[in-house]
């Protein structure tokens, strides 16, 4: 049985969680009415947030169809955008140690937010509690607030009176922002920018975004095949 938290680790966990979920699920009410305002009733914008719940791959959709893309289109940009939490998954299972039905259930809660409050946790108790506070805290407040928002939407008609057709791009750029932190990742965003605004005079909506992101999941699988390349033999003398 591993050790439980002390209460004030207990308290500091939930603490941080509940102002992640806050931080986080405010930001639905933005989804929320650029969702209606994309063509999206109410109903349809609250099941994206209820089954998909990976606020990136819900913009990407969202954004696709309200550019006039095909909804095929759409699905496929946010299905590649949210492979990254099979990666998160990977990590994460073994450091929570859930099993069976609990598993299941808790894959859902996957997602950035969630990881970033599992990771740096030393014991699976504190770990778990990382990871369960975090999600179910934002996916309550998420989809409230995506509520709020599409209702909100609904209301206020055209988007662009009121600057929301720019929300799709503002979002992408609040999520990437933080993760430049490095060279790679700086060029990855260059170059997957340069090719997404040179396809798109030319190409169908939804076809940018995958082409970026297919740049994005180039460069990674090259430096990842750079770190485990074995070192070259000393030439001898």
């Amino acid at each position: 049985m591993p050790p439980a938290p002390t209460p004030a680790e207990r308290r500091g966990i939930i603490r941080d969680a509940l102002a992640v979920g806050i931080a986080t699920g405010a930001y639905g009410i933005s989804f929320g009415a650029v969702s209606v305002t994309s063509g999206l009733d109410v109903w349809q914008t609250c099941a994206l947030s209820l089954l998909v719940f990976t606020g990136a791959s819900q913009f990407a959709m969202v954004g696709v169809i309200g550019a006039g893309g095909a909804p095929l289109s759409g699905a496929a940009t946010a299905l590649l955008l949210g492979t990254r939490n099979t990666l998160y998954g990977l990590r994460v299972a073994p450091m929570i140690g859930l099993h069976g039905w609990r598993r299941h259930a808790a894959a859902h809660l996957v997602i950035d937010e969630s990881t970033a409050m599992t990771l740096p946790r030393t014991t699976q108790a504190t770990a778990r509690l990382g990871f369960l506070s975090t999600g179910l805290s934002v996916f309550v407040l998420w989809n409230l607030s995506t509520l709020l928002g599409a209702v909100a939407g609904e209301a206020m008609g055209d988007p662009r009176t009121y600057g929301l057709d720019a929300a799709v791009g503002g979002a992408f750029l609040a999520l990437l922002w933080p993760r430049l932190t490095d060279a790679l990742h700086r060029l990855t965003a260059v170059l997957g920018a340069a090719v997404a605004l040179t396809l798109v005079p030319v190409a169908a909506a939804g076809v940018p975004v995958l082409a970026a992101g297919l740049v994005a999941l180039g460069l990674g699988l090259r430096a990842r095949a750079g770190r485990h390349l074995p070192p070259e033999p000393e030439e001898l003398p």
